[in-house]
């Protein structure tokens, strides 16, 4: 399965620990009747028991995900070993209808998902790749070369180190940034697939601060207002989130403007 363009949803920034699991299932079957049918639909299926995982990633393939994008389970993080991590992925993707996507995102689980652990299932016919949103571009680098024998692809999880991802061997990202910035993230791809690596690392030192300023810096708050802002619709965020403070804004409204983009 090569991941050509498409759309996550309930990744990270869709909320997705404070939905039900019914409303979750919605939110793929509305998305997956409003794209058009050559874009891949990526749903985040990850729960924190295997079997949860397991029943939500089959609902989810059967109301039209194309791959399943699966969080690394992390209340009991200090017994999250590799082993346990290997258990766990192994089983969603021998009972799962449609390809797995590992997802590796620190900031929110306190836990990234081992290296070892990776290039174990990266063997896995049915595991097709990992979103790696921790930042750390040696371990991406690494995983791209530990895995290079299998048909493995590694996606950047955050539009602040797209450049250097795909300059150390990254075929793709999933990035926060793109639910404002999307043809402009896209642009970078561009950039860096055909070698305009001077003008790609231009447009990549732009989206640096706009990209921190909606993820680590003022979270799902700041992407929603930030969506507002672009002529899209971003609206309230669930409760315990709550609204950017005035002088928020004024600093989210600077890292956009001050950058070129408002």
């Amino acid at each position: 399965m090569m991941m050509g363009q498409g759309f996550v949803v309930q990744g990270s920034n869709g909320e997705f620990p404070f939905l039900t699991s019914s409303e979750r299932l919605e939110v793929v079957s509305r998305a997956r009747q409003a794209l058009p049918k050559d874009k891949l639909l990526l749903a985040g299926s990850g729960c924190e028991s295997t079997q949860a995982t397991v029943e939500m990633t089959v609902s989810m393939a059967q109301v039209g995900a194309d791959a399943a994008m699966v969080v690394t389970p992390c209340y009991y993080r200090g017994r999250m070993s590799s082993a346990a991590l290997i258990h766990h992925y192994t089983k969603v993707a021998d009972l799962s209808p449609v390809p797995v996507v590992l997802y590796s995102v620190p900031a929110n689980t306190g836990l990234d998902l081992p290296v070892d652990a990776v290039v174990t299932l990266s063997q896995h016919p049915n595991i097709v790749g990992i979103k790696d949103s921790g930042g750390d571009v040696t371990r991406i680098g690494l995983i791209v070369h530990k895995t290079r024998s299998q048909d493995f692809q590694v996606l950047a999880g955050s539009a602040g180190f797209l450049l250097a991802s795909y300059a150390i061997g990254a075929v793709g990202g999933v990035c926060a940034l793109a639910n404002v910035l999307g043809s402009q993230v896209c642009q970078l791809e561009r950039l860096c697939l055909t070698g305009q690596w001077e003008d790609a690392q231009k447009l990549q030192h732009r989206l640096i601060e706009p990209n921190t300023a909606v993820t680590r810096r003022f979270g799902i708050p700041g992407l929603k207002k930030t969506m507002d802002w672009f002529g899209y619709y971003g609206g309230p965020c669930r409760s315990p989130l709550q609204e950017l403070s005035p002088a928020q804004e004024e600093a989210l409204r600077l890292d956009f403007a001050s950058n070129g983009w408002l």
